[in-house]
């Protein structure tokens, strides 16, 4: 399954569709590392949002959040904020779930999510 948005810059690349955020495979030039946030809120006394912020805006969040929702057999939306960007919403306590999926993929690396939460 791949994740990466189609851009005509990397066509022909033989590299893998996403690496860890923080190489730029394309110039070979170091990026910022920003830090993931994988965030539990409650909603009321026994429904609580999990929230995915700070992935690049390389990624296809469509496509992740399609493959989130058939894996963990919740609900969830890509929702856009002026400030913080745009950001993965998923139904229940998915906080692990969307780390090992994070890392598994190799979309970012283990050192630089952080989760917050209960």
């Amino acid at each position: 399954i791949f994740f990466f948005m189609f851009n005509s810059s990397n066509c022909g690349t033989e590299k893998p569709p996403f690496g860890f955020i923080g190489e730029n495979e394309f110039n070979n030039s170091q990026v910022f590392l920003k830090t993931i946030h994988i965030r539990l809120h409650q909603r009321n006394r026994r429904k609580s949002l999990t929230t995915i912020q700070g992935l690049g805006e390389i990624f296809d969040f469509e496509k992740i959040t399609k493959y989130l929702k058939k894996e963990f057999c919740c609900n969830g939306c890509v929702v856009e904020d002026k400030e913080l960007g745009t950001i993965i919403q998923l139904q229940g306590d998915q906080r692990e779930n969307s780390k090992i999926f994070l890392v598994k993929e190799k979309i970012v690396n283990k050192k630089i999510i952080k989760i917050h939460g209960v």
